[in-house]
């Protein structure tokens, strides 16, 4: 059974920084593309950023223009763990961020599939920029 899991959320000052991690088990990531949302109470799942599989042909990521230039996704092969670093912290940055696994990630075309579009996720991890 596939499993995946994200920790590294919490409390956070304006300006700081986080590191999000997104575990697998049953499932190799190398193979995936992985995919970082988050939300909000009230709204759905907006799109964060996403990186393609390690064989795509389409290889690259993607960020919402958002959290250009403040957040880097990045995977650990060796770890089977994929990685959002997130810096320079905004307030409208809270929310509940999630990992999800198999979906459709586009480096070279800047866009990164829908919720609907992404086959296996987490449970969420918040996070929250207060001061």
């Amino acid at each position: 059974q596939s499993h995946v899991v994200e920790s590294g959320g919490g409390l956070v000052q304006p300006g700081g920084s986080l590191r999000l991690s997104c575990a697998a088990s049953g499932l190799n990531l190398d193979d995936y593309a992985i995919g970082w949302f988050r939300q909000v109470p009230g709204k759905g799942r907006e799109e964060v950023s996403c990186i393609t599989s390690r064989d795509s042909l389409d290889n690259g990521t993607y960020y919402a223009d958002s959290v250009k230039g403040r957040f880097t996704i990045s995977r650990d092969n060796a770890e089977n763990t994929a990685y959002l670093h997130m810096n320079s912290l905004k307030p409208e940055d809270t929310g509940v961020y999630y990992c999800a696994v198999d979906g459709f990630c586009s480096g070279g075309h800047n866009y990164m599939g829908t919720p609907a579009s992404w086959d296996y996720w987490g449970q969420g991890t918040q996070v929250t920029v207060s001061s």
